[in-house]
């Protein structure tokens, strides 16, 4: 039997049964009339000729395929033709509506490249090339015509870098499936028609109604919101709670109109009271009541409940957002894993993933520029940060401010990035919304099943400039000659469904009549002042009136208890011997006559905090065992590896703890925590830096939301900031949390700053912070942590100053001041400085040191001005105030503090600075460098060689008046 015979009987025997009678009667019609079957039919039948008359027939298979060389090469090739397609599709793909992009890629979907011909295809059955190809595709042409077709049409994917088999052997099949997603129906059709409408008639009306006001539009890439509509009503069907949204400015106000229901009439009174737009750059505009300072309507954020009938389905959340572009994305992760996380119950609280979903919305420009998105992509499958997976879109406009794609990024697309983190990646053209929802489709069922990130770069154009008042033909004077003569995607899709008569003229012209008329009507509220309320909620009412702050003393036996807890391991868990040693110190720390250190005081705040009901989350790097080997929450078995925290057995405890080592990563994990507890205000969550001036990586994070945030948005948090701060020695980069940069932030009681030197006060300040969990007066709190101090004696604190008092603002040195009167210079300095002072004085134990006293500003902001009142009236010899301090003059708290004491300081007393004079750098590197300046700083704030003179400059610089 020759070759060809063998293949044809192949062929039919696939057809059995019902499908061979279907095949037999298509056979007739062809033989009657050619035109009347579909093309790959009469292709088959000009091939193949007539199917068998049996199914006997039809399923005995034909002789064994052909062996020869050529034959097999062949079919190697067809094979990597299949394989390319499925890699290099997508560069052939229609995906840009402004026209192709050529590119040489294009060449590896091409049979010639292989050295195959169409009748070598034909010769060669499809499923010997595509393992599971569909029944109508009987032949090798079959399959390369269909998977062409496929990988290059108006949706394009990437899939080749994803490694686990299971995922990408279910996204290819999904992409070449077709019938999933399934086709819309006609309502459906006609609804998706009706959204592009609103979507676009929202744009037209601002633009004309508004002239020359910034709106960042979102026309080119209007599908947007539709695909934003598919994921909530994929994500509620599959059970979540809570919709977690972040974008940028462009499209936002579009957003908050039809995804969080903010009422126009809302929006509009908000542009009627925008500012002159000559006066003001391109991100200006005056601020929108809301916080204290309020910011600009295309950075605000909504929440609204998304309802089915009379049941709330899930609750949709969009972040708010500074310009800072994509540093919300670590906020909205740490919002979803706040949902997500049940913290009711003692040890690690609970996950449950499908509670709630966060989607990001990305720019194609700040996608691959702005590193954030790198370091947030990286800690989404990390066991402290993932979430279940994100939903990405990139808006791709394919230009940023005025920087073509050329200027911006060394990738080819915009979404390339994600490939590092085995992120599937869909190309759709944003003039197909119906290929837009079926990527939705396909990222939602991805993620519901495999619990991972999927990103959709959806790719349009930008019909304005960056804003609405920029002219983009200075720059792109071919593209926005393309965009001039583009139909917008309303139009090309309205067109698309008049054609295949799914709606009526009459009928598509009601539809914009109604979308026209339900804006106007609210326009006019708008001007006679009676806008909805709507249920869109903008903004929270702060309390701000001073509250008794709680006790947070907790009695000795109580302490004692948990301490003995603390050492109490699970039976036969070796703990590594030298910790052992080290943990078993800790027994007797509470004990009269000894004291306890600052890492034994934070644990035992910890488990008094979970105790009273309040769950706690710290993260950091290497915070279970903590920078400086200090901490030990998370202990590691010796000999299996097995991980055990004491903190997780503790009796009594009402609420989880949770303790990560983070990447090293500062900005995208802060983002994280302050996100977290934002959407979980009753948490107390803690992040503590490396070293303190790590924090630095993080400065937008700080700036725009941490210490910003109450007074823009009205958003609260309670977040702790731990960053070890001291100068030993170690150089620029392991000496200064950079102090004054948080002072300098400082206003509005907007958090608390403190530099603390002693383990109670770090006991009683962390019980104070936890008790304001979900109050309306929470805040953050910024803290200097020790490095030497934490095993310096000198801060170590007995367990009677645990059991009794609080946190104290101010302390006075308790080797000094028994007699105020005599009092004639008062030294004020906060954090390790106090201590040398200290030892400096335990030196000079037996001189008469009544003229001197040492006061500890332990808390910086809010300035305790009142207590440190107390003790300057007590004074009535005082001639000087001098603060002293570490730092570089034009570092630490110098600069704030000199006004506020000379605020408060007698008329007759000077104030004075002595530290270290103005430095570009915070510290020095060479060790006796070091050593000999803090020797001189401490040196001259004591004064012990002088009983009576004032403090004279020193060559230096470093005293001044």
């Amino acid at each position: 039997m020759s070759a060809k015979e063998s293949y044809n009987e192949s062929v039919w025997s696939k057809y059995y049964g019902p499908n061979l009678g279907y095949i037999q009667e298509k056979y007739e019609h062809f033989t009657e009339n050619p035109s009347s079957v579909e093309a790959h039919y009469r292709e088959l039948f000009t091939i193949y000729g007539s199917p068998p008359l049996t199914s006997e027939a039809a399923r005995t298979p034909g002789p064994a395929l052909p062996t020869d060389t050529d034959w097999l090469r062949k079919a190697v090739r067809a094979s990597k033709l299949i394989a390319s397609i499925r890699i290099f599709g997508h560069l052939a793909a229609d995906i840009n509506p402004l026209g192709q992009d050529p590119t040489s890629m294009a060449k590896w979907l091409d049979p010639e490249t292989y050295e195959l011909t169409r009748e070598d295809l034909l010769a060669l059955p499809a499923s010997l090339i595509w393992e599971n190809a569909p029944q109508d595709v009987l032949t090798g042409w079959d399959a390369y015509h269909r998977m062409r077709q496929t990988y290059t049409k108006t949706i394009a994917y990437e899939f080749s870098h994803v490694h686990d088999e299971q995922e990408l052997r279910w996204l290819n099949s999904q992409a070449e499936s077709a019938t999933s997603p399934a086709p819309l129906i006609p309502a459906e059709r006609k609804g998706l028609l009706g959204r592009l409408i609103q979507v676009e008639q929202f744009e037209t009306f601002l633009h004309k109604t508004f002239v020359g006001q910034k709106r960042f539009s979102l026309e080119g890439n209007d599908a947007l919101v539709p695909m934003l509509d598919e994921i909530v009503r994929a994500a509620a069907h599959d059970g979540a709670e809570h919709i977690l949204m972040g974008m940028a400015h462009r499209g936002r106000l579009n957003v908050l109109a039809h995804i969080l229901g903010k009422p126009y009439d809302i929006i509009f009174s908000e542009f009627h009271h925008s500012p002159n737009k000559e006066l003001f750059p391109s991100e200006g505009s005056m601020g929108i009541n809301y916080g204290w300072t309020g910011d600009v309507k295309y950075h605000l954020g909504a929440d609204r409940a998304f309802h089915e009938g009379e049941t709330v389905r899930a609750r949709l959340t969009l972040a708010n957002n500074p310009s800072h572009l994509e540093f919300v994305n670590p906020v909205v992760e740490g919002f979803a894993r706040a949902a997500q996380e049940d913290r009711r119950a003692p040890g690690l609280p609970g996950l449950d993933t499908n509670k709630a979903i966060a989607v990001l919305i990305h720019g194609d420009a700040a996608f691959p520029g702005e590193g954030i998105v790198a370091e947030t992509l990286n800690i989404g499958k990390l066991q402290g940060y993932q979430n279940g997976g994100t939903i990405h879109i990139i808006v791709n406009n394919r230009i940023g401010f005025t920087t073509e794609s050329e200027d911006s990024r060394s990738t080819h697309y915009a979404s390339d990035l994600a490939k590092g983190y085995e992120i599937p990646i869909v190309h759709v053209n944003a003039d197909d919304p119906e290929a837009c929802i079926a990527a939705v489709r396909m990222a939602s069922a991805y993620r519901n099943l495999f619990k991972k990130d999927f990103l959709i770069d959806l790719v349009g154009y930008r019909r304005h400039g960056h804003n609405e008042m920029d002219d983009p033909e200075m720059t792109q004077p071919i593209v926005y000659g393309k965009v001039k003569n583009h139909p917008t995607v309303f139009r090309i899709y309205a067109e698309r469904l008049e054609r295949e008569k799914v709606i009526a003229q009459d009928e598509l012209a009601k539809m914009i009549a109604e979308a026209d008329n339900v804006l106007q009507q609210a326009y006019e509220r708008m001007k006679e002042g009676k806008q909805k309320n709507g249920e869109t909620k903008t903004s929270v009412a702060l309390q701000t009136d001073e509250e008794t702050p709680a006790p947070t003393a907790v009695p000795l036996g109580r302490l004692q208890s948990i301490n003995r807890q603390l050492l109490s391991f699970p039976e036969g868990f070796k703990v590594y011997p030298k910790l052992q040693r080290i943990l078993q110190r800790r027994k007797d720390l509470l004990n009269d006559g000894e004291k306890v250190d600052w890492a034994l005081a934070e644990t035992l705040a910890f488990a008094a905090i979970l105790q009273d009901g309040t769950p706690i989350r710290l993260s950091g790097q290497d915070a279970q065992r903590g920078t400086f080997s200090q901490r030990h929450l998370v202990l590691h078995d010796s000999e299996t590896g097995a991980l055990y925290s004491p903190l997780h057995q503790l009796e009594d405890a009402k609420a989880s703890f949770g303790v990560y080592n983070s990447p090293l990563s500062e900005a995208s994990v802060l983002g994280y925590e302050y996100g977290y507890n934002v959407f979980a205000p009753e948490t107390f969550v803690l992040w503590e830096a490396q070293y303190g001036d790590f924090a630095n990586a993080a400065q937008v994070i700080l700036d725009q939301f941490i210490s910003a945030g109450r007074a823009k948005w009205t958003q609260r948090s309670n977040l702790v900031i731990l960053l070890p701060h001291g100068y030993e020695g170690q150089g620029p980069e392991h000496s200064s949390g950079r102090l004054e940069r948080y002072l300098q932030l400082s206003a509005e009681e907007n958090w608390t700053v403190a530099n603390l030197t002693s383990a109670a006060q770090y006991f009683h300040l962390l019980r104070r912070q936890a008790s304001l969990c979900g109050q309306a007066d929470a805040r953050p709190l910024v803290i200097m942590t020790p490095k030497s101090l934490l095993r310096n004696p000198r801060s170590a604190s007995s367990g009677l100053e645990l059991a009794s008092g609080q946190f104290q603002p101010v302390l006075p040195e308790p080797l000094l001041g028994q007699t105020p009167g005599a009092v004639t210079r008062l030294v004020v300095c906060s954090g390790k400085i106090a201590i040398d002072l200290q030892a400096e004085l335990e030196a000079a134990a037996g001189q008469d040191l009544s003229r001197l006293h040492i006061l500890r500003l332990e808390q910086l902001y809010p300035f305790p001005a009142r207590e440190l009142a107390v003790y300057l009236n007590a004074f009535t010899s005082l001639q000087e105030i001098v603060w002293v301090q570490e730092e570089p003059k034009n570092m630490g708290a110098w600069s704030y503090i000199e006004p506020r004491l000379r605020a408060i300081a007698p008329s007759n007393a000077a104030v004075r600075y002595i530290g270290r004079p103005e430095r570009s750098s915070p510290a020095s590197g060479y060790a006796d460098v070091h050593t000999f300046e803090q020797r001189r700083i401490v040196t001259e704030a004591l004064n012990l060689n002088s009983q009576t003179k004032a403090a004279v400059p020193s060559p230096s610089g470093t005293v001044s008046r």
